[in-house]
């Protein structure tokens, strides 16, 4: 079991700690390893009761199986909770039931009731997770063709969703005309996840494309902010004043963008990269909080647009928090207040004592649920943010 390292998580006090300690370790990963795991299709389930029974869904997507993979693979890695077997079992059934099934390159989008292909559409997003899937499970049993289908998946990723440009299509067949950055932010968290396990120059590259992507196509100059939708041509997609922002993704990129400054040496004498990550950070504390709660979305002009809330960016600001002392050896006062108080927040309004495991995912923007079960994809993010305390 992994010990608390309390100069690195931000002065939480001890019922703060076993908090996450008792919900995550207690009853998440118990919850979604056992009613959370379909052992006849060995396939996890999408969706959850707030009783914890599974719910039947028309589509099984590959990214809720990717990211249940790493989520349980890391947790046996980390000594938290060893259902590791389950998750090795379940990306081999779904690599053979996801990948390359419509007899073309890449993986499915998602499976149907009867295990056949539903939705063959090829999305990045989904490409993304499990090629972080594959890192994480390789780091657990070093197999390595988990490495050689990591690399073929890229190759495909390149002849998919490239098309000449820096960047990649969000999806193939391309339905919108618009560029999204949330797929390039997990494709970059999937090869520097990688690139640790496997300490392949390659992945580094791969991630080092995307950070210069991001920096000079994502982020918008005057504010410091990313935008979520850019047209074709990597511009933003509305006029000025009127893009989507989430303060979320802003946590997930300055977390991603610290990250990448922590495995590539090199790369951190480049203050370009840091202050980058910091002002992420500070744009989206400023302008997309409440009382304790980041908000869903704002524009590129620091107005909020939606005060409705949903789990995971919670859970992003409170890694970020909690290891930017690790990162960056800053961490104030007032971040060590608010780390306290969004954790408070999570477990009183969203990860609750008496659904045992589940979670309130979403809600509106006068604080009432707006979902009627409980996501599993929502672990991956809550896992992120706990395996940092």
């Amino acid at each position: 079991m992994l010990e608390i390292n309390r100069s690195e998580t931000a002065s939480l006090s001890d019922h703060d700690l076993g908090l996450w300690r008792q919900r995550l370790v207690g009853d998440m990963l118990p919850l979604w390893s056992t009613n959370g795991y379909d052992r006849t299709r060995r396939l996890y389930h999408e969706r959850l009761t707030f009783d914890g029974a599974p719910i039947a869904m028309k589509d099984m997507r590959l990214m809720v199986q990717a990211r249940q993979i790493s989520t349980f693979c890391r947790a046996a890695v980390d000594g938290f909770h060893d259902m590791s077997a389950d998750a090795l079992e379940c990306l081999s059934e779904v690599r053979r039931r996801y990948y390359r099934i419509d007899g073309q390159p890449g993986w499915v989008f998602a499976l149907g009731p009867d295990g056949q292909p539903s939705n063959t559409t090829q999305d990045l997003y989904a490409h993304a997770f499990i090629l972080f899937a594959h890192a994480w499970a390789y780091r657990l049993c070093a197999d390595p063709d988990l490495l050689v289908t990591a690399r073929e998946t890229i190759s495909e990723i390149q002849i998919i969703f490239g098309n000449g440009e820096p960047g990649f299509l969000d999806t193939v067949p391309h339905q919108d005309g618009l560029r999204r950055q949330n797929p390039h932010m997990h494709l970059l968290e999937a090869y520097l996840a990688l690139f640790e396990v496997s300490a392949d120059g390659f992945y580094l590259e791969q991630a080092s494309a995307l950070v210069e992507l991001a920096l000079s196509k994502f982020v918008y100059p005057a504010s410091g902010m990313v935008i979520e939708f850019l047209d074709t041509h990597w511009q933003p997609s509305q006029p000025s004043g009127q893009n989507r922002v989430e303060a979320g993704h802003l946590f997930e990129w300055s977390w991603l963008l610290q990250d990448y400054l922590r495995l590539n040496p090199d790369a951190s004498k480049n203050e370009r990269l840091s202050k980058a990550a910091d002002r992420l950070f500070k744009a989206g504390m400023q302008h997309g909080l409440g009382q304790n709660v980041v908000y869903d979305a704002m524009t590129e002009s620091g107005v909020v647009i939606e005060r409705s809330t949903r789990i995971w960016p919670q859970t992003e600001l409170c890694r970020l928090l909690a290891c930017r002392k690790k990162l960056t050896g800053a961490h104030s006062e007032a971040e060590a207040a608010l780390l306290k108080g969004v954790t408070r927040t999570l477990f009183q309004s969203y990860a609750l004592a008496e659904l045992k495991g589940g979670w309130i995912d979403r809600r509106s923007a006068d604080g009432q649920p707006s979902v009627d079960h409980m996501p599993a994809s929502s672990l991956y993010h809550i896992y992120g943010a706990a395996r940092e305390f």
